[in-house]
């Protein structure tokens, strides 16, 4: 998922240490029952087949649900799903609902919820961002392409309770997708009633989940979540209501937490090494690449190998981890992070296996000689470009970074777009930028999450680098090598290596997120379950004491 900290992560050094007299919390809360929380963005939309960005997506995680619930480490439990069938081939699944469950507007959850849901996310009318994950289930690529009628996809309510899926092909981590939002029911009702607003306010939707969003207006920097006195397992929300405020500035954020304002605050830049000894801190790791896109689509210069090649090269990205972001993130050596998989065969880690030396190493003469040789190509003699990222104090600083190393190179001037992260979402996925620093977290533990987004095709891919043969290694990942896991693993480990040697996209670090990296939580805050891939929070059982 596109995630909200966008080279946005990590305050510089220069950020000024704090006094540490408020840094361990210590007895009960003075609002039990109440959570405050601070995001350092404003939320861009509840749609439930449009959203694509982590705070969207966790706001929708925690006020609806769909058949699963993922739980503590990663476990998908049962959530409207009461019994789980599935044939021998893996094709045929079949998931029995529980009766009588409702929508905070009293209609009644329905298998048919989930048919018409699917089916709108699919349509190519709807222009959903993450159709894609839905890649496997019977006629969804094809009526994606317009190959297929919307009503052939593999779904079906049998009766109100009863739910029938039907796969083309094994999906080995399907489970873990029925517990993402992108999966979950759609009240037809609601969606027909709001036409455009549908998801745009809080009152534009509705809700199944623990909690109801109220307060929020599309636009505005204060809403809150309140207990859904609807929700089927209601007696287990012990929070009431969940506020939250959006805060830019790292300091801010960590005065309210040290004042008691907000129960939680993701530190950045020397606060880390400032608060690492409290009570209150914990690092929690994430499953997250930070990475530049070039925007072919619009800067013919980007379309050269060598010029994006020296691009990548004049990076220090130890510089950026280790004097920039201090917050537990390490320099990227391709697009896909560390920890996500392993050869099932040798144990050995599919980020170490897929490094192509060479390629995101630090080598300023190298990046000077490329950029020149590029230029020749290309036809020009000078390269003047704009970079797009997020409007925090750490966004600015990150972006200030980036310019600095590229304006080392001869003749190449930078131009810095910060703008909120609503808006900066909104000029990616148009492909209004020249280039744009980007961070996708994992939706689920496998690199085709991370794959899949780089083929020519997908709606994430909003660079428009493409290259045929990852395409049809990507492809064959999830196609005639799906049922082989040793061959499925090498074609996206070749991948991986086309996509890095071609300088598909930038990578810039590995780590921490909005939703992962270094905290400090008061400790009357219990119950509270994270998770590196996927959705990072899950509230439903939070309990401030």
């Amino acid at each position: 998922m596109k995630l909200r900290r966008v080279l946005a992560l990590g305050a510089v050094a220069t950020i000024s240490a704090i006094t540490l007299a408020a840094c361990g919390s210590k007895g009960a809360s003075s609002h039990k029952g109440t959570l405050n929380l601070a995001t350092t963005a404003e939320l861009p939309g509840m749609d439930t087949s449009k959203v694509t960005d982590n705070s969207s997506l966790t706001a929708l995680a925690n006020t609806q649900e769909g058949i699963y619930r993922i739980g503590k480490d990663a476990k998908p439990e049962n959530a409207l799903a009461t019994k789980t069938t599935v044939s021998k081939d893996g094709l045929h699944w079949t998931f029995n609902l529980r009766k009588n469950t409702k929508w905070s507007n009293g209609d009644t959850v329905t298998a048919q919820d989930f048919v018409y849901s699917w089916r709108r996310t699919n349509n190519p009318k709807t222009a959903s961002q993450y159709a894609y994950l839905f890649d496997g289930v019977k006629n969804a690529s094809a009526i994606q392409d317009k190959k297929a009628a919307v009503n052939s996809l593999g779904v079906k309510a049998d009766g109100k309770y009863k739910l029938e899926v039907t796969l083309e092909k094994p999906i080995p981590y399907f489970k873990l997708l029925l517990g993402f939002p992108i999966f979950f029911p759609q009240d037809q009702k609601v969606v027909d009633k709001y036409g455009s607003k549908y998801g745009m306010k809080s009152q534009y939707q509705v809700y199944n989940g623990p909690f109801k969003m109220e307060g929020w207006t599309g636009t505005n920097t204060k809403w809150k979540w309140v207990k859904n006195d609807t929700y089927w397992d209601k007696s287990a929300v012990k929070t009431k209501t969940i506020n939250f405020q959006v805060v830019k500035e790292a300091n801010t954020d960590l005065n309210l937490y040290n004042s008691g304002k907000i129960d939680q605050t993701q530190l950045t830049g020397s606060q880390v090494a400032n608060y690492k000894k409290s009570k209150d801190y914990k690092f929690y790791p994430g499953s997250t690449s930070a990475y530049l896109e070039l925007n072919q689509a619009k800067v013919p210069a980007f379309k050269n190998e060598k010029i994006r090649q020296a691009l990548s090269l004049a990076i220090d990205r130890k510089q950026l981890t280790d004097n920039v972001l201090q917050d537990g993130s390490k320099p990227a050596t391709g697009f896909i992070p560390t920890d996500i998989a392993k050869n099932p065969s040798t144990g050995e880690d599919f980020a170490k296996q897929a490094e192509v030396s060479g390629y995101t190493d630090h080598d300023l003469a190298k990046a000077k000689q490329l950029l020149k040789e590029g230029e020749k190509e290309v036809g020009i003699s000078s390269l003047n470009f704009s970079l797009l990222a997020d409007d925090t104090s750490t966004g600015k600083s990150n972006s200030e970074f980036l310019q600095s190393q590229f304006e080392k190179l001869p003749g190449v001037k930078v131009t810095l777009q910060n703008v909120p992260f609503k808006n900066r979402l909104a000029k990616s996925q148009s492909g209004d930028f020249d280039s744009v620093v980007s961070l996708w977290g994992a939706d689920y533990n496998d690199p085709y999450t991370y794959s899949s987004i780089m083929t020519s095709d997908n709606s994430q891919n909003d660079g428009k680098w493409n290259n045929a043969e990852y395409d049809t290694l990507v492809k064959d990942s999830a196609g005639k090598d799906a049922n082989n896991k040793q061959a499925r693993y090498n074609d996206l480990v070749n991948a991986e290596k086309i996509l890095t040697k071609d300088v598909g996209v930038v990578p810039l670090y590995w780590g921490t997120a909005s939703g992962s990296g270094p905290f400090l939580t008061k400790s009357y805050v219990k119950g509270l379950i994270y998770n590196s891939a996927g959705i990072n929070w899950n509230y439903k059982n939070v309990d401030v004491k």
